[in-house]
């Protein structure tokens, strides 16, 4: 049976494409998120710690948290902390995040950990890429996978026990500065740079405030002029993001990825004159050995294996079909599927027609 094949088509038919709101296809430049990182232990673990022999680094975490509380480990102490594990935190801070409020947590093991199933994260800072403090973090974890283990070695493990989450687990203690508030003009970036869509969006915006209000920079950016005051910037802006305008076609392209065998055909792809054939050559290859053993019990004969052989080659139907000028995506799709090809058939038409020049779209195999 032939390999099973997926077409994704987009906007097969109607020439018409629906106007997207701004704030869908461009986002305001340095109104963004912040990633933030730190290195803390989770304790209360079921004895599914870190091993201190081979991870000394949380052994190390652990003494420095207790001299923080005036406890001084005698020298030479070898501490077990079967219940202690060292933990990477990372979190994004939103855009407008203030001191007080409160953001999303993942706690990830970074020692030998099997699970940090029922443990908590302790107190622990949380950094931005300029080393300050932005965030402290702290709670009870909620991890969604478990692991079991024999004494024989057997295991199973459901999904990874040793990530978890906290939801609102780390309160925010130092804003983020952004240019949003300052300037007489702010910046959109189109998630998806395009002249054609740059144009539409600065004729939309004029046409709805008034000349010169906005200009496009490149094909990604527009400038736009902006109120100063802080709360009449915020209403302008509620205005201008939820204007409709509509995306230019993008470029004509065939995504290939060669591991699934999916096959994405956008818009716009066009054929000049061709005619494809394609067959299959099969192969098949079968063992079978023939034993020989002596007829008496004390012959003095060997039992001998004979290898036997055997091939059999079968070319399959071709058929051919030609593609007229200006062949569309519809009638591509239509033609491939009577002729049955499989994806990795398909590939290979579909690359021996961009090399003839055949195809008027960019192939890009992922």
């Amino acid at each position: 049976m032939r390999g099973f094949l997926l077409f994704i088509c987009i906007a097969l038919a109607s020439p018409l494409v629906a106007a997207e709101r701004l704030k869908d296809i461009a986002s305001i430049a340095g109104v963004r998120s912040n990633q933030l990182i730190g290195y803390g232990l989770v304790v209360g673990l079921d004895g599914s710690g870190d091993q201190t022999s081979q991870t000394p680094f949380t052994a190390q975490t652990f003494n420095n948290m207790l001299t923080e509380f005036g406890i001084t480990v005698p020298p030479g102490t070898r501490i077990q902390t079967k219940n202690v594990a060292a933990v990477a935190i990372h979190a994004d801070l939103p855009a407008f995040a203030r001191p007080g409020q409160t953001i999303d947590i993942t706690v990830s093991s970074i020692g030998n950990s099997k699970s940090l199933r029922g443990g908590s994260l302790l107190m622990t800072p949380l950094k931005g890429i300029d080393g300050e403090v932005y965030a402290i973090a702290q709670g009870n974890l909620v991890v969604g996978g478990f692991g079991a283990e024999g004494r024989d070695g057997s295991r199973i493990t459901v999904n990874v026990p040793s990530v978890g989450r906290i939801p609102n687990g780390a309160t925010v203690e130092r804003a983020v500065a952004t240019p949003f508030a300052s300037g007489d003009y702010l910046t959109f970036n189109l998630n998806r740079p395009d002249f054609t869509t740059a144009k539409r969006v600065v004729d939309q915006i004029n046409d709805t405030f008034g000349p010169g209000v906005a200009q496009a920079l490149d094909a990604g950016s527009i400038r736009v002029r902006a109120p100063l005051d802080p709360n009449q910037r915020v209403d302008y802006l509620s205005m201008v993001e939820n204007l409709r305008v509509e995306q230019g076609n993008a470029t004509a392209k065939i995504i290939i990825n060669s591991r699934t065998g999916t096959i994405v055909i956008g818009q716009d792809v066009r054929v000049q004159p061709a005619a494809v054939t394609h067959g299959g050559l099969s192969v098949t290859i079968s063992e079978n050995p023939q034993v020989s053993q002596p007829n008496a019990p004390f012959g003095g004969g060997a039992t001998v294996m004979t290898p036997s052989s055997q091939i059999n080659i079968e070319e399959g139907a071709s058929r051919m079909f030609v593609f007229a000028p200006g062949v569309s995506l519809d009638e591509i799709v239509r033609a491939v599927n009577q002729v049955g090809a499989a994806p990795g058939d398909l590939m290979a038409i579909l690359e021996a027609l961009k090399q003839a020049g055949a195809l008027n779209a960019d192939l890009v195999v992922i």
